[in-house]
């Protein structure tokens, strides 16, 4: 089927968010008097959310005392820095062009709650808006599962075959595989150095932003 619609997973796909989480991380491991944790570290967990940041940076398990204390906190000093430093990976802002300019639909959907996402987007200077924002908020199951994809694409129209899906992390493959639709992932993005992206069974890789309008209109 011919593709209509195109989604993106939004930390480490769409957007470089990492600067804004390794000021939050710095901040929250100075305010504690714990060793800095490197910005290659940090990049490789930021897709896997506040909890495993906060293990990354103090060594905790989420029973631990205190863990839950320092998760909150991070939050908050996030909330004070999102959105200030991340942009959007090289080469997004044409690949945006071309989807718009062939009228397909595009939108976001992340694990990241709305309260971040909907203003990190919002003051985001884009070639077009997104049709869609999609979060956890939204549904009852979040990635890897497919109900938000299924959602969406009930949202602008199309059937999932006739949607791509695009993450840096293999719940985004595998929420793209269980709707039905094809998948591209992206070796740009936050990837742990324990990861193979060549595991994760994609239909498609794409290396740099520049790598991922050939393979759109290779299904249009």
């Amino acid at each position: 089927m011919a593709i209509k619609a195109v989604f993106f997973d939004l930390d480490g796909t769409l957007l470089d968010t990492a600067p804004d989480f390794v000021l939050t991380l710095n901040q929250l491991t100075d305010e504690y008097q714990a060793d800095r944790v490197s910005e290659k570290k940090i990049r490789q967990t930021v897709s896997d959310g506040a909890r495993a940041l906060t293990t990354l940076a103090f060594q905790l398990s989420d029973t631990d005392n205190g863990f839950e204390e320092r998760r909150q906190r991070l939050l908050d000093i996030y909330y004070e820095h999102m959105g200030k430093h991340c942009k959007l990976y090289d080469g997004m802002d044409s690949l945006l062009n071309q989807i718009k300019s062939h009228q397909l639909f595009w939108g976001v959907i992340t694990n990241k709650p709305y309260r971040f996402a909907q203003p990190i987007i919002d003051n985001l200077e884009l070639p077009s808006r997104p049709d869609l924002l999609l979060c956890p908020d939204h549904v009852s199951k979040a990635k890897p599962d497919p109900e938000a994809l299924l959602l969406a694409c009930n949202k602008v129209g199309c059937t999932p075959e006739e949607a791509i899906y695009i993450g840096d992390h293999k719940r985004d493959i595998d929420c793209g595989i269980h709707a039905g639709s094809k998948t591209i992932a992206v070796s740009f993005g936050y990837i742990n150095e324990n990861d193979n992206i060549n595991d994760w069974q994609a239909h498609h890789i794409a290396d740099h932003a520049n790598d991922i309008w050939p393979i759109i209109q290779s299904h249009l």
